[in-house]
């Protein structure tokens, strides 16, 4: 599904991502986790496109897309969300996953005026399926900007699935949540594994990553130091001594 390969980046003399390797699976949950500045947003950065790598190379799904724009990757079938929420506050929760879904209805978003009234049955169907899901129908209608933090949350998440994308970046969903909204996520998460869905995620929160994650890698300094199943991850003297500063048992 997803291949990086000896994946780069550099600003100016700091290496933030150097010569990573990663492959993630179709059906895997892939987790991303490492301390602050180890380089796990700047690898989603270069998978969707919003940096260029210094080296190396971005495949999905057997082909090469380093050097492709990233609304061209989003119609490959690339979504993300981000660690700063980036909702569209003046529109309706409804708009938002209107903008993001990706129907195949007949004339497309060239109609964009039909659909902005509301679309084809369709697509309106397709948006309340997404919205019920995150728990949002009735927030159909309430403007993006007047939602709560974790509502928020959702609805950023909700965008990215309305997308409908054959591979989700995840980066920090539970930044900023508490225990229940977490609980929920994990849920959640755990839902849309059962459906197959491709998912990298990146955590800090390792409560969350250990119980949803098929594969774990690890970064540090901006090179992968580990990668393994949770419990591998867990126990590999590397991953320890990168979070907790000795690699003696906890």
């Amino acid at each position: 599904m997803l291949d990086l390969k000896a994946l780069s980046k550099h600003f100016g003399g700091v290496r933030a991502v150097d010569g990573v390797d990663l492959q993630v699976e179709p059906g895997q949950v892939f987790g991303l986790i490492g301390p602050n500045g180890s380089g796990k947003s700047t690898i989603v950065n270069l998978i969707c496109g919003l940096f260029a790598p210094t080296a190396g190379a971005v495949e999905f799904r057997g082909s090469d897309i380093t050097a492709l724009a990233p609304h061209a990757r989003v119609s490959r079938g690339i979504s993300r969300t981000f660690q700063n929420i980036r909702l569209f506050g003046q529109l309706s929760v409804w708009q938002n996953l209107w903008i993001a879904q990706s129907s195949g209805e007949p004339g497309g978003k060239v109609a964009f005026l039909p659909r902005w009234l509301g679309g084809s049955r369709a697509v309106r169907d397709e948006i309340d399926r997404t919205l019920a899901f995150f728990d949002l129908a009735h927030k159909a209608e309430e403007l993006a900007g007047n939602l709560s933090f974790g509502e928020q949350r959702r609805l950023e998440f909700a965008r990215a699935m309305a997308a409908e994308p054959a591979l989700l970046l995840l980066d920090e969903p539970a930044a900023g949540m508490n225990a229940e909204e977490i609980e929920q996520l994990d849920n959640r998460i755990r839902r849309l594994r059962e459906e197959g869905a491709t998912i990298l995620l990146i955590e800090h929160h390792m409560e969350l990553v250990m119980a949803v994650t098929d594969r774990i890698a690890v970064l540090n300094f901006g090179k992968k130091i580990a990668e393994g199943t949770p419990a591998e991850v867990q126990a590999h003297p590397l991953v320890r001594e990168a979070y907790l500063g000795t690699a003696a048992a906890a």
